[in-house]
Order: structure tokens, then sequence, then C-alpha cells
């Protein structure tokens, strides 16, 4: 997985068969107020530390997801994304592609409305299952720069 927010990098440079549309990247922005950050910890030289902190400046209510850590930009972190109490929005996984096809069936299982894969991540089988499922699907993109392309600024 590359740096997931890397501001030098061109979004969406992996192909995909549904690339999302920039409606599509505002709606799940403008929507979801709720979001499990798989991989989330305390290091802050990780690119989930830095995009989950923007957002957390943003506006958004952070619900980290790690294995290992307790918690994460001041949040008690959960050991999956079943554990977290009440609504998910939105889930932001900050993993390898190949796990994506359970971060969607924990997503499903959870009720969240969207599934976020960050920069050079992409599962097409996951995607398509999350879309059945009815989910909006982004992949191969950074919520970080997308916010500031999209001039969303402060929520």
């Amino acid at each position: 997985m590359s740096d997931a927010c890397d501001l030098t990098q061109r979004p969406g440079a992996l192909p995909q068969r549904r690339p999302p549309t920039p409606e599509g990247i505002r709606d799940v922005l403008t929507k979801s107020r709720t979001v499990a950050v798989i991989g989330l910890s305390e290091d802050p030289s990780k690119p989930a530390y830095g995009v989950a902190a923007y957002l957390k400046k943003q506006g958004y209510q952070i619900l980290p997801v790690h294995p290992k850590a307790v918690t994460a930009l001041g949040e008690k972190v959960h050991r999956s994304v079943a554990e977290i109490p009440g609504r998910v929005d939105l889930v932001y996984m900050f993993r390898g592609a190949d796990a994506a096809p359970g971060v969607v069936e924990e997503a499903v299982a959870k009720g969240a409305k969207a599934v976020w894969m960050p920069e050079g991540v992409v599962n097409e089988e996951a995607a398509e299952k999350g879309l059945q499922a009815g989910l909006a699907v982004v992949m191969d993109r950074c919520a970080q720069k997308e916010h500031l392309r999209l001039g969303l600024g402060a929520l």
C-alpha cells in the first residue's frame, strides 16, 4: 500500500471498472458523520493518523479500529467495526487490498453506508460486493485530498 495521502501523488492512478465520480465522493463526505478508521493507531508517521486527524478537525467523529492500540487521537480504539457501539456511516480502511473483502463484510454487517480505500488500494471483487449490498465504494482516493479538492472546508 502506498502512502495514503501523499499530496504529490496523482489521485485515481489505478484503473477501476467503476471509478467514483466527484458527486459520489462529495455525497460520501457530506453525508458521513461517523467514520470507523481501520488501522488507526497513535503513530503520527502512519497515513491513517494524518488523514484521521484532518477529518476529526473537520468535525467528523473518528472511531479507531486496530488490533493492538488502546487509544488514537484521544479516542478509545476498538478491535473490530462490530465492537463499535452505535452508528457507523463510513468505514475507511488503511489496509492492503487483500483485506478489502472482509472489511466490506464488516461494513455491511454494521449497517455502514460507505467503504473507502486509500490511494494505492483497489479490490474490484470487494467493491462489487459492497455495491450489491447498497454501499457507496470509493477506492484509490485520499479522503483528505478529496475533501480539500471539493472545497468542503470546515463542516
